[in-house]
């Protein structure tokens, strides 16, 4: 993991992680039928990045993003402050309605589109979409990936949800903007270009926009039925992809060479390197010490829990942090507060460093694939202020919505 986190020479954080997969089974930890098994439990993880990477690359090779650009740099007639609360605040509608994931690989081209266009730094709104991505993931249980690995075959229904997360989810969302607005008040001073011209979209734009939208209606379905969200992703992403193409009548093949296969590679590793730990006995431990915390203070285990496993997802990454703090809540029968605050906890936790969630780490492979770059330190620098503050209000904020509701 230190080399995921480090990427020593700049290397891709995947090679990391597939060496250190590979490693276990060759030294003997993992038997490589364990380790096979491990990688087929991100099946559903792997068919919803596929389909998401999909969409992104239609949509940018349709000129969606420059389109939107421009939309948005019209819309903030000139202020900063302005053009960067616009982007925060469509960050966050697509974080719940398509997931942190979209947010990072679909509308990070956007925003970096739209600092070029308004000719002001970047980094400012290119950081909005990667906390935002974090931040607004506990809205609905669609709105992160890892929510649906902690609760399992225990989602809340959407009524029960909104009871637990909705207090919660409004601060984490008002404390992470009221950070970077304050961390970045000088670089918001800049003044925005206004003489922008309103491209046409072209139709398979439109058709490639309205796709989004589809894919969106086709995952709030998936997830109110308590379908695994993987599969209707890939389909409804591959008929949009299709649809684009006859209409154009080109190949696949352009489309799919764009699509960043690597990331599929690193979170194979990361479920490899959870299995590791299963092995070496680190979740029968945790899940004794959750059952002793929960019988001495539930209130308290909670706490601990939620702030315990967010500072963890930035060794991890929240996808395996995810994937053992579900074996540990369910194994020690844990109640709804502790579950609720271990998912807030992997949900918000990774907005401390560059490598603690995939979205983040999606977001920046976005952003370096468009010539940009956010260096961990930079990530860490606002990361540090955001996320404690974000977390703890959070944390308090299910506490208190659980003794209004009770």
């Amino acid at each position: 993991m230190c080399g995921v986190l480090t990427r020593p020479w700049r290397t891709p954080e995947a090679l990391w992680a597939v060496g250190g997969a590979v490693a276990l089974v060759l030294v003997g930890v993992l038997p490589w039928t364990e380790a096979a098994a491990a990688v087929g439990k991100g099946t559903d993880v792997y068919l919803f990045l596929v389909g998401m990477m999909l969409l992104s690359e239609v949509a940018r090779r349709e000129g969606l993003f420059d389109y939107l650009a421009a939309v948005c740099v019209q819309r903030a007639n000139g202020s900063a402050t302005r053009l960067f609360l616009l982007v925060y605040a469509v960050g966050t509608v697509v974080t719940v309605f398509m997931s942190n994931d979209a947010t990072a690989v679909v509308l990070t081209p956007a925003v970096l589109a739209v600092s070029r266009r308004a000719k002001v730094t970047p980094l400012p709104y290119l950081l909005a979409c990667a906390f935002i991505a974090n931040a607004a993931s506990f809205v609905l249980p669609i709105s992160n990936p890892a929510n649906l690995v902690i609760f399992g075959e225990r989602m809340p229904s959407l009524l029960h949800w909104f009871g637990r997360f909705a207090l919660p989810s409004v601060l984490a969302i008002a404390a992470t903007y009221g950070v970077l607005r304050l961390v970045h008040r000088t670089e918001l001073s800049e003044p925005v270009a206004t003489d922008i011209a309103l491209p046409a979209l072209s139709g398979a734009g439109k058709l490639a926009a309205a796709g989004i939208v589809v894919t969106a209606v086709v995952l709030l379905a998936a997830s109110a039925s308590g379908t695994s969200l993987g599969l209707p992703t890939l389909l409804a992403a591959a008929a949009v992809c299709i649809a684009v193409l006859v209409r154009k009548r080109e190949a696949p093949w352009a489309l799919a060479r764009h699509v960043s296969w690597s990331v599929l590679a690193l979170v194979a590793g990361l479920f490899v390197l959870v299995e590791g730990l299963q092995r070496a006995g680190v979740l029968a431990w945790l899940t004794e010490a959750m059952r002793a915390g929960v019988a001495a203070s539930e209130t308290g285990t909670a706490l601990i829990a939620g702030a315990g496993i967010a500072f963890a997802c930035n060794l991890l990454n929240n996808l395996p942090a995810g994937l053992i703090a579900s074996s540990v809540v369910t194994g020690a029968g844990a109640h709804p507060l502790v579950q609720s605050a271990v998912a807030i906890g992997v949900d918000l936790g990774p907005n401390l460093s560059v490598t603690g969630s995939l979205a983040t780490i999606l977001w920046l492979v976005a952003i370096r694939r468009e010539g940009e770059n956010v260096t961990g330190w930079q990530f860490f620098k606002v990361g540090a202020l955001a996320m404690p503050v974000a977390l703890a209000l959070a944390l308090l904020g299910l506490l208190l919505q659980a003794a209004l509701l009770a």
